[in-house]
Parts: structure tokens; C-alpha cells; sequence
């Protein structure tokens, strides 16, 4: 299953900041789709955990945002459709509370042409 998820920053910028993402729950991954003002590499690996979902650095456990509220259980089921994002030691963070909402769920098997995660196996097996 894939969630594309829109975390907007805080509302109290000039300019609105931004990230769509999509989260691939089966490979537990994600990958930026879209973005303005917010700093996220183009890919990451997810983590769950105490009712939140991490989005981390590729090839690391360091989270990069927290979705506060999001679980999707092994029956395909979603706890919430929006609640607050945290961005840990960011800039945004500091400007005030960021949001995410939930876009989009496509419950289908995608299979990529072109795989963003090529080689993601051996990135993972360098780590350990």
C-alpha cells in the first residue's frame, strides 16, 4: 500500500513550506514527491513506533519528521487522516507547529520501471 502524504510547515511563514510524500508500506519506504522550503533528501526508510511514523535518512535511523498519529496496521487499516508533524532540531520546528494530512491511498501492488530504491539491500547490509 502507498499513502501520499502532504506535510505543510508552519503557517505563520511568508512563504508556505512543504513536502509530498509518499510512504510505501510494504517496503517501508518513502520518497519525496514534491517540496518548497523543506529539507528532505529524495528518499528514506520508515519506522513506527508509540502511535507515530518516522520518516528517516536513508541508510540511517536518524528520524528527519515525525507523522504524530499515523499507524497503518498489517490489515491495511490508517488510525488518522492528519494530526501534527515534528521536524527534530529543524529551523521549522522552532517557527511554530507543522501539520501533515493525508492526500491518498493506493492499496494496489506498484511495480516501478525505474526503482528510486535500486540497491537499497546493500545500502542497509553496509550499515550493520
Amino acid at each position: 500500500m502507498r499513502l501520499t502524504i502532504l506535510i505543510n510547515g508552519p503557517e505563520r511563514t511568508a512563504n508556505p513550506e512543504f513536502a509530498l510524500v509518499w510512504l510505501d508500506t510494504l517496503q517501508q519506504r518513502w520518497s519525496r514527491e514534491s517540496h518548497q522550503g523543506v529539507d528532505l533528501p529524495t528518499w528514506g526508510e520508515i519506522q513506527a513506533s508509540d502511535g507515530q511514523t518516522v520518516l528517516c535518512a536513508p541508510a540511517s535511523d536518524r528520524p528527519l519528521c515525525t507523522i504524530s498519529g499515523l499507524i497503518v496496521t498489517r490489515r491495511q487499516e490508517i488510525s488518522a487522516t492528519q494530526g501534527p508533524a515534528i521536524w527534530p532540531s529543524s529551523v521549522l520546528q522552532a517557527q511554530g507547529t507543522s501539520h501533515w494530512r493525508l492526500q491518498a491511498v493506493d492499496r494496489e501492488s506498484i511495480c516501478a520501471a525505474d526503482s528510486l530504491f535500486a540497491g537499497h539491500r546493500e545500502l542497509r547490509s553496509r550499515r550493520h
